[in-house]
């Protein structure tokens, strides 16, 4: 019999699920035998804990993902990118497994809709801190531009698009750009 979780059980289940890609992010090895080699950057140190962390998320299903054709639809978190930072989009999974209400105005979906600016630099981070749950489709987030962009912020979204996109392929994720018409590429 599945019991209903509280609000504050449930802040306590998302902070520990934010906070663990923290704490695995922030460990390390050292060597104590061996040659010595140049020790890695931390960057890629980070980068290679978060691609581990994210190898935990099943590979894409590329005929669930290629089948929604509206950002309103995508199950899967997504990234809107903008000129100082990038906006992700989550949909929590539903605590109910019933099918009764689904949907409805006891269990509307937008009230499991979260949104969180992040700096391009910790993308890695608050990805690894999404629930598995909230990842159907596998490991493949939708990215889109942000709508109505200045004429002067539009190169350096344009940049920031293209650091999102490598810092998904180092993660390993499959990154789905969106058009202006809302439909993949």
């Amino acid at each position: 019999m599945h019991t209903p979780i509280g609000r504050s059980s449930l802040r306590i289940v998302l902070a520990s699920a934010l906070a663990l890609p923290l704490v695995l992010t922030g460990c390390s090895r050292s060597s104590l035998s061996g040659p010595a080699s140049p020790p890695p950057q931390p960057r890629q140190d980070a980068l290679d804990a978060a691609r581990q962390q994210m190898e935990l998320i099943p590979p894409p299903s590329k005929t669930r993902y290629m089948a929604v054709h509206s950002l309103t639809s995508w199950e899967n978190p997504y990234l809107t990118v903008q000129g100082g930072m990038v906006t992700l989009h989550v949909l929590m999974a539903d605590a109910n497994t019933s099918g009764l209400g689904e949907g409805g105005m006891l269990r509307p979906v937008g009230a499991r809709r979260r949104n969180l600016d992040v700096r391009v630099s910790d993308l890695p981070t608050a990805l690894n801190a999404i629930p598995e749950s909230a990842w159907p489709y596998g490991r493949v987030v939708a990215v889109e531009e942000a709508h109505e962009i200045p004429i002067k912020a539009r190169a350096e979204v344009r940049r920031n698009v293209e650091t999102v996109l490598k810092t998904l392929g180092d993660l390993g994720v499959v990154a789905y750009e969106w058009t202006d018409t809302g439909r993949g590429l």
